[in-house]
């Protein structure tokens, strides 16, 4: 088993959780991990991309070659069109249809959703929506773990098992919205 993953988006969207909860899932099946993040101008709104890298045998080195990643995770369908070079024939693109407009120059919207949707394997997915329409606003990053799940090769339960033990300072409350989340997601990428 090995899966290269790169998880984008921009700051203070809650990639780093994803990356925290994938990573707790994968270690609790005896997999072997290696993660590097990037974290663009260290505040809210800056890039952020982190390469995560999953396996059943060792792993040389934490940083995904281009060509190589067989899932791209996007909070912001810009942010996955950005780390389409770094995707490998067969991967999958698993973003947020709607956009963080964080520059006075934000490409077209719409240009951007045909692009993607010429890749073969890509879901687009209005977490945002999904997660207001469902009372979890805060998260719409599990929505689109849940999203992706098959995509990463990782049991749905242990995710489910990893969430429980990230979250578990922040209380029950939050535990059992990401769970709901989580289930959000796998039933919206049917």
């Amino acid at each position: 088993m090995k899966t290269d993953i790169i998880l984008c988006g921009v700051g203070g969207q809650g990639i780093l959780s994803i990356a925290t909860i994938i990573g707790e899932a994968a270690m609790k099946e005896n997999l072997y991990i290696k993660q590097a993040e990037v974290h663009g101008m260290s505040q809210r709104g800056g890039d952020v991309q982190s390469n995560l890298r999953i396996a059943s045998n060792p792993i040389a080195s934490d940083l995904i070659p281009k060509g190589q990643a067989d899932v791209i995770i996007s909070m912001e369908p810009m942010e996955a069109l950005r780390y389409l070079p770094f995707l490998g024939k067969d991967g999958w693109v698993i973003t947020s249809s709607t956009p963080f407009v964080n520059i006075p120059n934000y490409p077209d919207v719409e240009k951007i959703k045909e692009d993607l949707k010429k890749l073969g394997n890509v879901i687009l997915i209005d977490i945002e929506q999904l997660a207001k329409d469902n009372g979890v606003p805060r998260s719409a990053n599990v929505i689109l773990l849940g999203a992706a799940q098959k995509a990463l090769g990782i049991d749905y339960e242990k995710i489910e098992d990893a969430i429980r033990r990230v979250f578990a300072r922040k209380g029950e409350a939050i535990v059992e919205a990401n769970i709901k989340a989580l289930a959000i997601g796998k039933e919206a990428q049917r």
